[in-house]
């Protein structure tokens, strides 16, 4: 999975995220981590390199580390809880020291390519909403706040719709969730298609 033309996961590493998934929180210790580094854990979802081939796992390559780790932290200490349980399962995995380790590890991977198509409409509600004033490429890079470029775009709805209803409230200040509050189920969409297709820089 170091390669830009990156490998399929495993068929017996799928299968044992699926179990996961499907097993929920109680059986977060089912997979053994013994001799492995702590992104491996993370692998089996995201892929080693970060570039996740399921739109249901956000890509982590070239993400910025304090955006991982505040993540982590968050499903460990119960913050954020609106992926159904999954994430609160597979983070007893690893230990408060792997979580740097974890984060740099991604930081520090080949950037995702992105999506070949965006949209118009997209494009102009990103700028009207400011988006990129935290988003962007330029931004601070010690911001807890993620590079959304590149990003599943089915994955980028679910966060929109989670600030928007409230499932997902571990946003700095509540920003996220004051900009979701009025956007229609078409600009999600709208949104999500056109950072999608931006340049994870």
């Amino acid at each position: 999975m170091f390669s830009r033309c990156r490998l399929a996961t495993p068929p017996s590493a799928a299968l044992l995220a699926a179990a996961l998934g499907a097993a929920g929180p109680a059986f977060a210790d089912m997979i053994s981590s013994e001799g492995m580094a702590p992104y491996e854990v993370c692998g089996l979802c995201h892929g080693l390199d970060g570039d996740s081939a399921m739109a249901k796992f956000p890509k982590l390559a070239g993400q910025r580390a304090a955006y991982v780790e505040k993540q982590l932290d968050d499903f460990r200490a119960g913050r954020r809880l609106d992926d159904g349980g999954q994430m609160q399962a597979i983070v007893t995995e690893l230990a408060p020291a792997d979580i740097p380790i974890v984060a740099a590890w991604f930081e520090s991977q080949p950037l995702p390519e992105p999506a070949a198509a965006g949209d118009p409409q997209g494009a102009a509600l990103f700028e009207d909403l400011q988006c990129g004033g935290c988003h962007g490429g330029t931004a601070p890079a010690g911001l807890t706040v993620p590079h959304i470029a590149a990003q599943h775009a089915p994955y980028i709805e679910r966060q929109l719709r989670a600030f928007r209803g409230g499932g997902r409230d571990n946003d700095p200040d509540g920003v996220m969730r004051r900009v979701a509050k009025d956007l229609t189920d078409a600009q999600i969409a709208q949104l999500a298609a056109h950072v999608s297709s931006l340049p994870r820089r």
